[in-house]
Formats: structure tokens, sequence, C-alpha cells
């Protein structure tokens, strides 16, 4: 699902456009016993509560796409009978009103999710009348052709609210605030089947993970049957392992800069198109021989790239690319620049030493005093 797709169906969770059907939750305790379940017709529950599920709902379609929100195709075994599809299928077309199929799943979720402490399992029943739109881009509310039928699944720790004084209005007097039991805003989630190219896509979800790295894989695959590709955090270390085991020690600066470049000329490039940015290992090379790397440091580069990730892996630039700055450290000094200008930095042999040069103007500050520029490198150097 592209960042469109995620943002209309969260547009979705609004009470002039809610069409949310049924809404079912199990609160599980620390000890991975069911406490109390509930089933309810959603426009039924008092307003202020449905106002903080749309809070805890569109949490779950939140964050950055490659990083939170992961895209998942189910292998083929998922999709016979007795598989995780299968199941999550029967689940949405049951509409959430087979109290069987619900204690499945919240054995299914209880027994695969790994958390320390209380959570809550939240279930929802949707069916979106999806509008039409034209070759330009406009809606028309009035040309629905399809309904994209879907469940969402949130996981929301519950955990006790803060201690402290209160003031009671009717005494008017301060007190020990009672504490009591909060649902925060979930660590995990999915919504199945996945909104892909504003249609039904059963054979993908979009899975949710509030910290990238630590998505809990375990939920993932027992739940989904799918496994979570490398979180954004491992793809840019593995990207950056890449990339020293293929220079080899005698890593020049001048490449390292110029991959880095390169990438930022490809996401400026890339920004109108919605869909991400991804390299596979031929494009990795590409983009390696197209920034100076030898063609002698190449010969292995299919073996270091499966080794580091994989032979069918494939890296979000996003994930790999540093795109808020530009950074040259040594033991003793770092050097942030802004990503577009990393040209500004190059490397200069000055008295028989390698040295970092930075070109300046004519504004220069120094611990925010301004000072004047007059710095000259004699021709000798050059």
């Amino acid at each position: 699902m592209i960042k469109q797709e995620v943002n209309e169906i969260k547009r979705l969770y609004t009470p002039s456009n809610c069409s949310i059907t049924r809404i079912c939750g199990c609160y599980v305790d620390g000890e991975k016993n069911k406490k109390t379940e509930f089933k309810e017709a959603f426009l039924s529950l008092p307003e202020e509560e449905i106002f903080k599920y749309f809070e805890l709902l569109r949490k779950t379609l939140s964050g950055t796409i490659g990083k939170n929100l992961l895209d998942l195709e189910f292998p083929l075994s998922s999709e016979q009978e007795g598989g995780t599809q299968e199941f999550l299928l029967r689940l949405r077309d049951s509409k959430l009103k087979e109290d069987s199929l619900l204690e499945e799943f919240y054995d299914k979720v209880i027994a695969s999710y790994e958390y320390v402490g209380n959570y809550l399992i939240l279930l929802i029943h949707d069916a979106y009348d999806v509008p039409g739109k034209t070759t330009d881009g406009l809606t028309m509310d009035d040309a629905s052709d399809t309904v994209f039928e879907y469940i969402l699944c949130c996981i929301c720790p519950v955990n006790l609210s803060k201690p402290g004084l209160s003031y009671d209005v009717q005494t008017n007097e301060f007190h020990n605030r009672v504490r009591d039991w909060i649902v925060e805003l979930p660590e995990a989630g999915f919504l199945f089947p996945a909104f892909n190219d504003r249609a039904t896509d059963i054979h993908s979800a979009l899975y949710y993970t509030k910290n990238p790295e630590e998505p809990h894989p375990e939920f993932a695959e027992n739940i989904l049957g799918a496994a979570l590709p490398l979180s954004a955090g491992s793809q840019k270390e593995t990207f950056q392992a890449l990339i020293e085991e293929t220079l080899g020690e005698k890593a020049e600066y001048e490449v390292v800069r110029n991959i880095h470049e390169n990438l930022t000329e490809m996401i400026e490039e890339h920004k109108e198109i919605p869909e991400p940015l991804m390299l596979d290992k031929h494009q990795v090379r590409n983009l390696f021989e197209k920034s100076g790397v030898e063609e002698e440091k190449l010969v292995d580069f299919d073996k270091l790239y499966e080794a580091a990730a994989g032979n069918d892996t494939s890296l979000m630039v996003n994930n790999v690319a540093n795109t808020r700055t530009f950074e040259v450290k040594t033991p003793d000094v770092v050097i942030r620049v802004n990503p577009e200008r990393a040209d500004l930095v190059g490397t200069l042999m000055i008295e028989g030493k390698h040295c970092l040069v930075i070109e300046i103007n004519d504004h220069v500050e120094v611990n925010g005093v301004t000072v004047h520029s007059g710095i000259s490198i004699d021709d000798d150097y050059e």
C-alpha cells in the first residue's frame, strides 16, 4: 500500500465517514489470562468512546511506510485450508459475529504475542464503499463500483495511570488520585486484506509496528503466516556493511561520498512517485559502479550481497540513505553537512598528512560568534 491508500482508510475513522459495523475486544492480563471480552455494534457506542477508538485505529495506520507500516505477502501455503490467510478470510467474512472464530483468533494472538504486562486485543470489521476517481484524481462519491471489506486488529498495552494528587470538585479538596487502568496507543496491528490500488488484495496484509526495531515478528509469523522483512535499522546496517566489505580496507572517501550523493539524487528524482523506492541486488551493484567502485572490487559482490541481505532481498532507499545530514567522523572531530552539499567536504594531502578540507563562504560562526574567513591554502598544498 502507498501512503495515499493508507490515508484513505484512516479518513474513515471520523464520525462523518465511519462505516465500521462491529468492534470486538479481549482484555488479557500479564499471565495470558482472558479477563473480559466484549463485542458491540460500533455506532451504538457512546460518542465519547467512539472518538477514543478512532484514535487507536488511526494510530494503527500511522508512521512511515517501510518502517512502521510493512506490506506483507502471504505464502501460497497460508492460502490453503487451515492456513493463516484462509482463517483470516473466514474471520472477515463472518463480520465478527461468530464467537468460535473470535475465540480462536484471541487464542492465537495470546499464544504468539510476546509482551510483559496487560494488553487489549481490538478487532473491527468495516465495509468501505470505495468512491471512484477521475483520471485527474478527483473523487466521485456517487460513482462507487466496489466495496472494500476488511478487518483491522490492534494490540494496545493497558497500564496503571500515574500516581498523584487530584482535585475533588464536590469537596473542594485535594486527595490522593485513584489509579485506574488506561488503554494506551497500539504496539502492533494489521489490516487485512490490503487496500492495494484502491482495491481488495486478499494475498497481502499491511502490518503495523510502533517500534520498527522491535516489530514482534512472532506475532506477524503466527497470525499472518508471513515473515517480516529486514527492519529499517537492519537494512541500514546491512547496506553500510556491504559498502565496507566491497571496498575493503582501502575504502576511498570520494567513493563513499559519491554513493551518498547518488542516493540523494535518486530520492529527489523519485519524490513525486508514491511507491517506495527499492534497490535489489543488481541495482545496488549499478549504484556502486556509478559511484566509482572499481570493477575488481565487484568480482565477489553477488556473494557479499547474498551473505549480508539475502539473494532476493531488496532494500528501501529511504532506510539506507541518510537524508537529514552528511556526517564525517574521526576520533576527535565530527563534521555534519547539509546532505545536498556533501561536495563541500573533500580530502587533501597537506605536509604529508591526509586532511579533510571544508569549503567555506564569507559567513562563518565559531560557537555562535561570526568571524571573518580570511583563510587561504598555499598552492603547494593543492
